[in-house]
């Protein structure tokens, strides 16, 4: 009786989940040119114009400047003056549309496979395109995620997703961009509330050295990377290994290996695989990585830093330490990026995690890029958007205020590839819903 009811009440979640944006349809592709003039632009690449014009042109941008002519023929011209105009935001590793509900309601997660290497796995295939969040995330100014599998020591590929789409193959932007591996934790955690782990002395088993387990894994993945070259390296072969087969874009640089850590032992074992497989390593978490920063930079891998409003890594730190980690990392030339992974805001603070970096050492244009130029400069996709430049996806917001600013920051408009695309979501319909109950104009 218990198994069906948690059932019934799985469904009912999943049905209010369907429902909760049924009447925002993705906009359609607009052909022509459009103007958003007068604003405040952030181009993304640390350059601000001044009561400046973007012009578009089938969806790519052809102008950005001031003094741009704008014709009298029928085209589009949306407002800006005294709002600020800016890339879209890219949010740089999520579970969006692979997880809805959490781990209360399994039958609403599509995240992780069973198994350890499971490199075959695609992500995008998964993704669900008509996810509530995605329109929330929308109103928050973020217009394209990674979206990445959890799971498993190699969880599969990660691919990248813009957000207005009917389904998972409107929606790809750049397919099968990244491998995605969970490193070894080298320390040993306590449980939560003071439980202790498996395999501590007295508590459930003979002692366990973390190291040890850490580095019998990591010769593990070594091991299985090295079996890839071999079978990559053979020109034909009696049976096709499709685990093998999947990590071919590491090896010849069409994708990058964004190796799951925050220890500083976990991204030095990063650096091994540089060295050995000439891999391009992107760091993910990577709350140490401050204490490494000159190293990552001498071997050239990227940082996507993890949740920023957190406590430190250690006891040893400073308590404003995840704030002001993203300075060091630019100071040294570090190529990174934010992130927003928390569970409760469900990655839509992503602008104001950026905000809390430019408190703690970052510039206002440093910190933008964090979240637009850098993210797609990792992610593989800066060719195509990350910051307002000729030739690019017109990916653009409109903001009332400073979008780094929680207080100031309204999200008025947002176009993706040039389709001016709806902000409306669950919240904005409850808001409006209320509005009319209580007769509020």
């Amino acid at each position: 009786m218990k198994r069906l009811f948690y059932t019934i009440s799985s469904l009912v979640l999943l049905c209010a989940s369907a429902q909760a944006q049924e009447s925002v349809y993705p906009a359609k592709e607009y052909k022509g040119k459009l103007y958003i003039t007068g604003g405040t632009v952030h181009i993304g690449n640390g350059t601000v114009l001044e009561n400046a014009t973007v012009e578009v042109n089938n969806g790519k941008i052809v102008k950005v400047g001031t003094g741009i002519a704008i014709p009298a023929d029928d085209v589009k011209i949306f407002d800006a003056k005294g709002k600020h105009v800016y890339p879209g935001l890219i949010l740089p590793n999520s579970d969006l549309g692979l997880t809805e509900i959490g781990s209360g309601v399994r039958a609403s997660n599509d995240v992780s496979e069973i198994g350890d290497f499971n490199t075959n796995v695609r992500s995008i295939t998964a993704y669900n395109a008509d996810s509530r969040v995605i329109n929330i995330l929308k109103g928050n100014g973020i217009l394209l995620s990674s979206v990445a599998p959890e799971g498993g020591i190699i969880s599969g590929s990660s691919s990248v997703v813009q957000l207005d789409a009917w389904n998972w193959e409107d929606a790809a932007y750049k397919m099968d961009a990244g491998i995605h591996l969970t490193m070894p934790s080298f320390i040993q955690r306590f449980g939560r509330r003071g439980g202790f782990p498996g395999g501590f002395p007295g508590f459930g088993g003979a002692p366990v050295d973390p190291a040890k387990q850490a580095l019998d894994r990591v010769d593990q993945i070594k091991n299985f990377f090295r079996d890839a070259k071999a079978y990559l390296q053979e020109s034909s072969h009696a049976s096709t290994n499709l685990k093998l087969e999947a990590v071919k874009g590491l090896f010849d640089k069409k994708q990058k290996l964004f190796v799951h850590g925050d220890q500083v032992k976990q991204m030095l074992i990063a650096i091994d695989f540089v060295k050995e497989f000439g891999f391009e390593v992107v760091v993910v978490g990577g709350s140490e990585s401050f204490q490494i920063a000159d190293l990552l930079k001498a071997n050239n891998i990227a940082v996507i830093l993890g949740e920023e409003h957190a406590l430190p890594a250690t006891e040893d730190d400073d308590i404003d330490q995840p704030y002001k980690t993203p300075a060091a990392l630019q100071k040294a030339g570090v190529l990174f990026a934010l992130n927003d992974n928390s569970a409760n805001t469900r990655y839509r603070n992503l602008s104001y995690n950026a905000g809390t970096a430019v408190a703690y050492g970052l510039t206002k244009e440093e910190a933008l890029s964090a979240i637009t130029l850098n993210a797609a400069k990792i992610l593989g996709v800066d060719d195509r958007t990350g910051s307002l430049e000729v030739g690019k996806d017109a990916n653009i917001i409109v903001s009332e205020g400073d979008i780094l600013d929680m207080k100031s920051s309204t999200i008025l408009m947002a176009f993706i590839q040039g389709r001016k695309v709806s902000l409306e979501n669950k919240q904005t319909q409850l808001y409006e819903r209320y509005k009319s109950k209580y007769g509020i104009k």
